[in-house]
């Protein structure tokens, strides 16, 4: 049985994934993928493939999803995390019964150029700001509706602030998310459906600098059990098998910030050695286990299939 990985800069996951699955004598391998023109009949001798780079490598995605097509269990599903972004995912989970965030859409500041004023006829022009801004409240964070890695994203103290960085946001699709004054703060791995690690974060330091808080009874069992279950909700909703989410926690109530990560960090000197080594043999173990069924793993209901499911659930606050 052979394990693929398909990376991008990093190196201390990768390389140690590798060696780590070689090392098991478990009856598969693994190794780093190499592709070059792909041909639609081509077939693939992976039976899984973890994907930790397509999300910034469009030929990546798409060989990808024809690697799905021939059979192979692709970690995460390239179809479902191809349809997921940061506004539609915390639409979801409010109605899944998770807190989060206020959160408004933005329209885009700037178009690319054969999009001409009348290409936008269903726009509202100007935008009612006051209103937005009553919504959310103040302070708040402006990031785009899928963006990744900490990228343009800014705290809005003011309305002359919210104005200054929409004018600066050229042709990203950005969203107004209320900013949660927490007291606590932690990320979370989360692998398949049933593994989940708690690590409490300070994300108002730089990266890599100390983030990662090491302190007995950070959380309380009832908060750490209501965490868990969230992560478990966030991956079987979104149809993730490889997760981090993110919790801002106020007054004992944990809101979801960010949790569509299917790449997350792993990187030996961010996370510190005991949380990679976490990681590390969670998927492992995820993906020897994948590459054992005879089936792919991976969700294959359709969305409308899901949403159905959704909609019956009332919404946080209700019933």
């Amino acid at each position: 049985m052979k394990i693929g990985i398909l990376v991008g800069r990093e190196t201390s996951f990768p390389n140690a994934f590798v060696e780590h699955i070689n090392g098991l004598k478990a009856g598969a391998t693994a190794d780093l993928i190499k592709i070059g023109g792909v041909r639609e009949i081509d077939t693939c001798d992976y039976r899984v493939i973890i994907d930790r780079i397509s999300h910034e490598v469009p030929f990546y995605r798409a060989f990808l999803k024809t690697a799905v097509l021939n059979g192979v269990t692709v970690i995460n599903n390239p179809f479902w995390w191809s349809a997921d972004d940061k506004f539609f995912g915390a639409a979801l989970v409010q109605r899944l019964g998770l807190a989060v965030p206020r959160t408004v859409l933005l329209p885009q500041q700037w178009y690319k150029e054969d999009v001409v004023s009348e290409s936008l006829r269903n726009l509202e022009y100007p935008l009612d700001w006051r209103g937005i801004l009553d919504y959310v409240g103040l302070p708040a964070i402006m990031k785009p509706y899928d963006g990744g890695g900490w990228k343009n994203v800014h705290k809005i103290d003011s309305m002359d602030e919210l104005l200054q960085y929409y004018n600066q946001s050229g042709t990203l699709c950005m969203m107004l998310q209320e900013f949660i004054q927490f007291d606590r703060y932690v990320r979370c791995y989360t692998i398949g459906r049933r593994k989940v690690l708690i690590m409490p974060y300070d994300p108002t330091r730089p990266y890599g600098q100390n983030q990662y808080i090491y302190q007995d009874g950070y959380l309380e069992p009832e908060l750490l059990a209501r965490i868990e279950r969230d992560c478990l909700t966030l991956n079987q909703a979104l149809g993730y098998d490889i997760n981090t989410a993110e919790f801002a926690i106020r007054d004992g109530v944990p809101y979801a910030i960010d949790f569509t990560n299917p790449a997350p960090d792993a990187d030996l000197h961010s996370v510190g050695p005991g949380y990679h080594q976490w990681f590390l043999e969670a998927v492992s173990e995820l993906a020897i286990e994948s590459a054992r069924q005879a089936e792919p793993a991976s969700p294959r209901r359709h969305w409308a299939e899901f949403l159905r499911a959704v909609r019956s659930r009332p919404a946080l606050g209700e019933g």
